[in-house]
């Protein structure tokens, strides 16, 4: 791996701390980060892009040390996407430039796409279903025979409602579902540590925590009510990418397969297999080469 450069992004709203590879004139490559994750989830796609000339950014999303805690309190799918858009602003991305998320990230990657304003050329969105198109007509019926298996899948997302008591037990839950969510065999030893350093105290495992207790309220209005809504319940309006792993454990393939039905014209949605949650790094390879093939070269 190729050792990324440390850089400071002191916006307004928010100082993020961000992961970098590629020559910093080069076409901007923002990705984003999921949970339980880092921005060292992209150690192998950075380099590899890095090497065609792209300038890859990888901030430690809000909440994330050494990110700074969000001062607004707002870990809603909103503030993920200002954060996107601002990032890009604030790096001098033109409308060429590549955003890439996962988990969180992804749902955050999709939400732009929903976005009128979105500054994005290419957008790619990594290991989750599309919520808007969830709750189009006629996909809820086609979901409906996977959502007992899905919501065994995710019984961690109402036990990460409880205040105090799953920030206690983090140390047993994310291991455990790093070895749910990935393949057999996979070594998350060197991802755990990283988390670690991420997550050093109460405060910042009740700000990753918050991403998931903003979601499930439906009365919290967070501080960017209009993207929030475009996240939520707006369809895409500009074309992307979609990636889910044949074996991801933490969604089922067949909910985001439903998802990714009706996108707009120029999307594409891949099933790669043998992976799981975090597909870019049991198949880099397969991840990059399909990231390649639909944002072109670092001078398109």
């Amino acid at each position: 791996m190729t050792e990324p450069a440390r850089v400071t992004l002191d916006l307004p709203h928010l100082r993020f701390e961000a992961l970098a590879w590629g020559p910093t004139d080069g076409r901007l490559m923002l990705c984003l980060h999921g949970y339980p994750d880092t921005a060292w989830t992209w150690r192998h796609l950075g380099p590899h892009f890095a090497a065609q000339g792209f300038r890859v950014i990888a901030p430690f999303m809000r909440g994330y040390a050494p990110t700074e805690l969000a001062r607004d309190g707002d870990y809603g799918i909103g503030a993920l996407m200002f954060d996107a858009m601002e990032l890009h602003a604030a790096l001098g991305g033109g409308d060429d430039a590549v955003l890439v998320g996962h988990d969180w990230g992804g749902l955050a990657s999709a939400g732009v796409t929903a976005y009128p304003g979105n500054p994005f050329g290419t957008v790619v969105s990594m290991g989750v279903p599309l919520p808007a198109s969830l709750r189009a007509a006629g996909n809820a019926r086609r979901m409906a025979p996977f959502l007992p298996r899905q919501l065994k899948m995710s019984w961690y997302i109402l036990f990460q409602q409880l205040p105090r008591i799953s920030e206690r037990n983090l140390d047993r839950v994310i291991p455990k579902l790093w070895r749910d969510w990935c393949p057999p065999g996979y070594d998350a030893r060197e991802d755990l540590a990283r988390l670690w350093d991420s997550l050093p105290d109460t405060s910042h495992r009740t700000a990753a925590l918050s991403y998931y207790r903003a979601i499930m309220r439906p009365l919290r209005r967070g501080r960017q009510p209009d993207l929030d809504r475009y996240g939520m319940t707006q369809q895409p309006i500009s074309p992307l990418l979609v990636l889910h792993g044949r074996i991801d454990g933490a969604i089922d393939v067949r909910i985001g397969t439903v998802s990714a039905q009706g996108l707009p014209v120029g999307s594409r949605h891949e099933i790669i297999d043998g992976a799981g949650h975090f597909m870019h790094l049991d198949k880099p390879e397969v991840v990059h080469r399909l990231i390649g093939d639909y944002a072109g070269d670092a001078t398109s």
